[in-house]
Formats: structure tokens, sequence, C-alpha cells
């Protein structure tokens, strides 16, 4: 286990077909850390002891009923519990933050989406990225993905981008995918897949002090 004082998190934030995904998971492998997304999901359920299947359904996905009680385990995180056996998304957010912040707590670590920016908002080393790119672009890839036509891969991304931002509107104090919420936006369109990972980790370097582990091995800046 690192020290406290080693240990450092990573948190991106990213619009569906940007591969935010992929380059969360490419800074993680070079940096030697694990990268935590659907994984919180199997964490919380075994955490709790609910069906993972629950969880999915849930996932980021806004719910104004609890609210009260979600503020108030905001101010007093580790106090309450599944409040009357509901699996609401307060509830999943609540069982979740717990996960992120003890999985934060143990070893140094990325995540993806699920307003971990704002949970671990009280980290002394943290690095808030946005993945972002061209609508063209973001079609193009999932269509390769999924194997769908332009008009369904449009229509996903407008549903899941819409999904997410009220998701993090409503839980976190920022703006989902505005330059003000995080450290730093990129857009994957203007570098590419592999320049964006470059320039992430060089942004972490600068901001965090670390390296991946080829670097660090032979001294280069």
């Amino acid at each position: 286990m690192q020290p406290n004082e080693d240990r450092f998190v990573i948190n991106i934030g990213r619009q569906l077909g940007s591969g935010g995904k992929a380059v969360g998971e490419a800074v993680a492998r070079r940096l030697g850390i694990r990268a935590y997304d659907k994984q919180l999901i199997n964490l919380a359920a075994k955490q709790s002891g609910m069906s993972a299947e629950f969880f999915e359904k849930a996932d980021e996905k806004e719910s104004r009923s609890l609210l009260s009680a979600l503020l108030g385990y905001l101010h007093s995180p580790f106090s309450g519990g599944v409040n009357g056996g509901m699996l609401s998304s307060e509830t999943l957010f609540k069982i979740q933050s717990d996960v992120i912040r003890d999985l934060a707590s143990r070893e140094s670590c990325l995540f993806v989406g699920r307003c971990a920016d704002y949970i671990l908002r009280d980290h002394p080393r943290v690095a808030n990225i946005f993945i972002s790119a061209s609508r063209s672009d973001r079609v193009e890839r999932l269509c390769a993905l999924h194997g769908i036509a332009p008009a369904a891969a449009e229509e996903m991304m407008d549903r899941a981008d819409a999904r997410r931002a009220s998701y993090y509107n409503y839980f976190s104090n920022g703006r989902w995918g505005v330059a003000a919420t995080y450290h730093l936006c990129v857009d994957s369109s203007a570098l590419g897949l592999d320049g964006t990972v470059d320039f992430v980790l060089e942004f972490i370097g600068r901001k965090l002090g670390v390296r991946p582990a080829a670097e660090q091995g032979n001294g280069q800046a």
C-alpha cells in the first residue's frame, strides 16, 4: 500500500463516443494504476449485498426522491445506510460514494464518470479531466463500435450525454462538460486518442508530479 502522501486520483468525465474511457484506461495502464468504471457497480453491489442488476438499472440516472437524505449524506457520508431498502439513484450514489472513497483511501487509481471528481473533491492529490470530441468523430466511433447507422449513433449519443449531464448536475456542485468544473478539458479529435493520452499524462505529470513507469526508469522529464 502506498503511503498517504504518495496516493493520487485521476477522474475522467467524457462525452459518449469521445474515446474518454479508452483514454482513461490507457492513462491508467501507463501509470501502473487501476481504472474503475463499471467495476464500481459490482463493488457497490457486493458491499450492499444487493444484486448488481438493480445497480445497472439505476446507474448514472437522476432521481429527485430522497433529496433531503442525499444532502444529509453529503455532509456525513459514512453515517447512513440504505434508506428503507429502496434502491433509488440516491441510494446508488451513496453506496458508490463509499466505494469510491474507500478505493481512493487505499490506492492510487483512476475513475471514469459517476461524479468521482465531486465525491473526491477534498482529496489532496487529484486531477479532474473531461474528454470531448467533434460530433462527426463521435458518430463514426459509435457506428464502428456498435455496428449501427449514423442516425442511431446520434440518438444514442444525445441520450447518453443528456443522462450524464442530468446525473452530474444533480449530484454535484458543478456543470457537466463545462471547463470551469475541471482541471483540464481535451478535444480528442484535435489530438487523436494516442495524442490525447500523451497530453493528459503530461498534464498529470505537471499537476501531480507522477510519470509513467517507463519514464521514471530512464529519467525522462
